[in-house]
């Protein structure tokens, strides 16, 4: 029988966070891995992704992936060595409210965070049992450049991948139910960064179903459609709730699960919740659960998450898109600037790219989507500005180093 303060099932980017963070605050803290430390995003997603974003040949992103994910799983690793945390190799599954089964041992907690992350979405269609067919994970894991790759859906992973591979010399062709890609993205910035990828000799099928991945012509598929909460044999029917539609665990505010009966001292971070599939919105769910167990106050909005998107040019966005401030009847101002205009863009030999600036009749700025060189660092700088309640005027007038791309945020709001 272990006790224990805290103990966190799941050691991704929210898991290990929520188990440093909460170490460091003095709780006792047990956490449970039944695979490799680091979770989806350091082995099989973000970071083996972006090793291939950033490598010219295929052979230099496997050589990339191998020397790169090691590095940061013995980082982690070196994390969850802390004096008071136990690393449990193992899968948990509840027996009660405050009591697991972690591989044969007992552990009872006072609080419990669930952090399984998530896992393929496939779609229900014809002919999944195709060995042509893999998800993003298989696709990491092929030893050899596919002449021709077929890609249904073109979420983030989806758009990633066909950029990533068409750069490497595949035959890539991306088929989208929805009539455009990346849906988080301003339609606008969506459009023009599909036509750049088109220019590089991707097709794109929009507006397509599939019914029968045997119609294709392609050496590999990937089935990039989403992902969806990762719960299986976590036995929560012994917290007596009922998971969301999408598959995922219901939480208030603080990510705590609760039930018509009783408040469970249980909370759930990450994709396993639904709500913002992205490590960083993990992360910061995992501080904010565990100042909550603590009773500590923050000023973190969850209301305010950047996303980027790294294709060749990468995209981002923080904020609410044109189309949905429309929808919602929100009067705004858009303003816009382009990298064509900006002197470091032209030294990089990097001109294409938009960056759409929405603020509100006051002034204060809402949101921002642009596509471009580092699109996602100059996002990050609007995001922290709308945490910040800053309105154009203000943003007109902060200084901002020449020359650089950041301009292109300040040539937005230049009279």
């Amino acid at each position: 029988m272990i006790q224990t303060d805290l103990l966190i099932i799941g050691a991704g980017p929210g898991g290990y966070r929520a188990a440093e963070y909460a170490a460091k605050q003095g709780l006792h803290v047990v956490i449970a891995e039944e695979g490799e430390v680091g979770g989806t995003c350091l082995n099989v997603g973000c970071i083996p992704t972006k090793a291939y974003v950033h490598s010219a040949t295929f052979a230099e992103a496997r050589e990339r992936m191998t020397t790169v994910i090691p590095q940061l799983r013995a980082g982690v690793e070196g994390v969850l060595s802390h004096p008071n945390i136990t690393l449990l190799r193992g899968r948990a599954s509840f027996v009660d409210a405050h009591t697991c089964s972690v591989c044969g041992d007992t552990v009872t907690a006072k609080n419990t965070l669930i952090a399984t992350g998530s896992e393929t979405k496939w779609l229900p269609i014809k002919g999944l049992d195709d060995p042509r067919i893999v998800d993003s994970t298989g696709l990491l894991q092929l030893e050899s450049l596919p002449k021709k790759l077929c890609i249904i859906g073109a979420g983030v992973i989806g758009m990633e991948f066909a950029s990533v591979f068409n750069h490497f010399g595949s035959e890539v062709t991306v088929i989208e139910y929805l009539k455009e890609c990346l849906p988080a993205l301003d339609s606008d910035i969506a459009k023009r960064l599909r036509k750049q990828l088109e220019k590089k000799g991707i097709t794109f099928k929009m507006k397509t179903a599939v019914e029968n991945v045997a119609d294709f012509d392609a050496d590999v598929i990937l089935m990039a459609t989403g992902r969806k909460p990762r719960t299986a044999g976590l036995g929560l029917e012994a917290l007596g709730i009922t998971l969301e539609k999408n598959g995922a665990i219901p939480v208030d505010d603080n990510f705590q699960l609760s039930t018509v009966n009783c408040q469970l001292k249980v909370y759930a971070i990450g994709d396993v919740n639904g709500k913002q599939m992205l490590a960083h919105a993990a992360e910061m769910q995992a501080i904010h659960a565990v100042n909550h167990i603590l009773g500590k106050t923050d000023a973190i909005r969850f209301d305010i998450m950047p996303a980027a998107i790294f294709t060749e040019p990468e995209a981002a966005c923080v904020g609410p898109t044109e189309d949905q401030l429309k929808e919602l009847g929100i009067p705004y101002e858009c303003r816009k600037a382009f990298w064509r205009a900006n002197g470091k863009a032209l030294v990089m030999n990097e001109t294409e790219g938009m960056l759409k600036l929405f603020s509100a009749v006051d002034g204060r700025l809402l949101g921002c989507h642009a596509y471009g060189a580092h699109a996602a660092d100059i996002v990050q700088e609007v995001s922290t500005l709308i945490c910040r309640d800053t309105t154009v005027d203000q943003l007109r007038d902060m200084i901002h180093i020449h020359p650089t791309l950041g301009e292109i945020l300040h040539a937005a709001v230049a009279d």
